[in-house]
């Protein structure tokens, strides 16, 4: 896994945010890593930038900008930003040192209050002598990745919560008068973006509430329904497409989102952003937020652009970032139609296959710069972002989750063609079909295995070892009579317990399955061979889940008497002559009872264990265990319906 490299600058000055100018007289503190602070001057007056920036909108005066004129104000604005931030000498060394590290991403926080400085589109900076690439665009030469982001100077920490189950509210606005927004386009990107993580049925009208379930839309969304869908319902992504629209506020420009009027598509409202902010961070009776997104994201014309600096206000994403809203995402100019597409497209699929979202900003920038050429939208695309001390974390817990959900939405897919196979009068599912879904699995586990950095704990390295031997288990249980593949698939399933079983050696649950693949591999279960080999394996595992289960509470509990309750009936074949049936039977059925009273019915350690003792009876009948089996489903139930959180790796 690719590391990344913060740097902190900051750029203060005294007073309010609002109400003062940029002249190149004023001096800005500038604070960046262990370096003292240094004196910054910015190279603009203020009527000077605002012209230029009014050339970067392509139109100026109901005039287009010639794309000649445009190229060159990119490049003066550029080289002029690659100037001021050469003036802070600790960004020579902090990007200087990942400079060394070729797959090393260094990530820009620029911290600032001051209105003036949010207008200035540093995102458009030309590496000055010294820098990375230099007199290339700072944020797109491939000599040392960099991803700049913005944020607000607080006074405490704002939490983030990444690793969430993502579910996106897509809420899109076109009154008349204005020109149709793309909502189409972006909402095929937002439905493959999604894709994989939806759950297969064979008749496509059947697939429509599992996608409901991971994505909504809001078509002539108003400010109203806006905050009715957020009130009710939790998301951790919010994408909105409107026009971007002037506003005036107290007698200045500011610029706001363009929505419908409640109960009247045809009407437009222009909503500032500290309102559009109330609407998307609900509150309940009592003032408390009951849902805020994770990351909202602004198809928009000028959402990031500041407007007016007399008047406090700031840009539609300064202020939903004001707002607590940990990641937003913007536009600083007119962002083209067919550009909007595309950052959708590439922000969300990175952002729901887990991948860091700073690699995803540098990589949204690059595919602009590529497929929307002409045009600056590269630089037009501006985040507000937090990054609290375990965000990395966060991160690696996000992207695993997907990564589990990803694997078991194809599990899915497998058994349900099985079943529909079956229920044509017994006919084999489409072999071709089921060794793709099979293979595709194993690539995504193979990826997941290989994106492990060799600093990982080994703990981290003996779970996916593990998620890799249950899916292989899985794979070979959907071929009960094709002994032949069946078999292969343990096998593979065995091995990877007994890597897992190196990485992690006092992983009584890594033991146990692992004995339970050289049962069932066993062709003829020779029971003294076997309990002479492994038997002291099968001791060291009953009493490491003993050691465990006297200070576990809740499911850490309930996996610890699980795990228990599975190696009593292993013991028919691992206990040799020690092996007490009718011992073993009431041990089961204590354990299985202690499951179910300290978790709920519907809880997954239930579902699991239950789907494994029918694995016993079912899948890999042996005379030795079947009534062991038997006593362990009788108590438990049948397996029950699943719908909550994957653990694949106790699968």
């Amino acid at each position: 896994m690719a590391q990344i490299r913060n740097v902190k600058l900051e750029l203060l000055r005294p007073g309010p945010a609002n109400n003062q100018l940029l002249s190149p007289l004023t001096p800005y503190l500038a604070l960046c890593g262990a370096d003292g602070p240094v004196t910054v001057h910015i190279p603009f007056e203020h009527r000077h930038l605002l012209n230029r920036l009014e050339r970067l909108r392509y139109v100026t005066g109901g005039v287009p900008v010639s794309p000649e004129q445009q190229a060159t104000e990119v490049r003066e604005m550029g080289e002029a930003l690659g100037k001021v931030l050469a003036q802070v000498p600790a960004l020579f060394s902090e990007i200087g040192t990942a400079a060394s590290n070729e797959d090393e991403l260094v990530h820009l926080r620029l911290v600032t209050t001051a209105y003036e400085l949010a207008m200035i589109p540093f995102e458009l900076s030309i590496g000055a002598d010294g820098f990375p690439g230099s007199g290339a665009p700072l944020f797109l030469q491939p000599t040392v990745p960099l991803s700049l982001t913005r944020e607000v100077r607080r006074g405490r920490p704002l939490p983030v919560y990444w690793d969430r189950s993502p579910r996106i509210l897509f809420a899109f606005a076109s009154p008349d008068g204005l020109p149709a927004v793309p909502a189409q386009d972006h909402l095929d990107a937002l439905r493959r973006a999604v894709e994989p993580w939806v759950k297969w049925r064979a008749n496509q009208t059947d697939r429509l509430p599992e996608v409901k379930k991971l994505l909504t839309v809001l078509p002539n969304a108003s400010l109203r329904t806006i905050r009715r869908a957020c009130a009710e319902s939790e998301y951790t992504h919010v994408h909105i497409l409107a026009h971007g629209e002037p506003i005036e506020q107290e007698g200045d420009r500011h610029f706001g989102v363009a929505l419908c009027v409640d109960g009247d598509p045809t009407g437009k409202q222009v909503v500032s952003g500290d309102v559009l902010a109330t609407a998307l961070t609900a509150k309940d009776a009592i003032g408390t937020t009951r849902f805020r997104p994770t990351l909202v994201s602004l198809s928009t014309c000028d959402s990031g652009q500041t407007g007016s600096v007399i008047t406090p206000g700031g840009s539609i994403a300064h202020a939903l970032h004001a707002a607590e809203i940990p990641w937003v995402i913007a536009s600083q100019f007119p962002l083209w139609m067919r550009a909007s597409s595309i950052a959708t497209e590439v922000l969300f699929a990175g952002l729901l296959r887990g991948d860091d979202p700073r690699w995803v900003l540098r990589a949204l920038r690059q595919r602009l710069r590529t497929d929307s050429p002409g045009t600056h939208d590269w630089g037009s695309i501006v985040a507000y972002a937090v990054v609290p001390w375990d965000f990395d974390r966060q991160v690696e817990a996000f992207r695993n989750r997907q990564t589990r959900q990803r694997i078991e939405v194809k599990f899915d897919q497998a058994e349900e063609m099985v079943k529909a196979a079956a229920s044509r009068d017994g006919a084999a599912a489409a072999p071709d079909a089921l060794n793709a879904v099979y293979e595709s699995i194993r690539g995504e586990l193979e990826r997941w295995r290989d994106a492990l950095p060799l600093t990982a704990p080994k703990s981290e390295r003996a779970e996916r070892l593990g998620m890799s031997a249950a899916s292989e288990k899985r794979i070979g249980n959907l071929f009960p009579g094709e002994s032949d593949r069946a078999r292969k698939a343990y096998e593979s399933a065995r091995e990877f317990y007994r890597r897992a079983l190196d990485a992690e050696p006092f992983n009584h649950w890594v033991i146990t399955q692992y004995l339970s693949m050289t049962a069932v591999l066993a062709a003829d279960l020779d029971v003294s061979g076997l309990a002479s080999k492994y038997g002291a394996w099968w001791t060291a595992a009953r009493q490491l889940s003993e050691w465990d289960l006297r200070n576990a509470t809740g499911e850490k509990r309930a996996w610890a008497l699980a795990t228990l309750a599975e190696l009593e009936l292993l013991g028919s074949v691992y206990a040799g002559v020690a092996f007490d049936a009718e011992s073993a039977t009431r041990e089961i059925q204590n354990f299985c009872h202690g499951i179910l009273d300290v978790v709920d019915r519907q809880a997954f350690p239930i579902f699991s264990s239950c789907r494994q003792f029918k694995r016993y009876a079912e899948i890999w009948p042996r005379e030795q265990w079947k009534d062991l089996a038997a006593a362990a489903i009788a108590v438990l139930g049948d397996v029950p319906s699943w719908t909550g959180r994957v653990y694949l790796a106790q699968a």
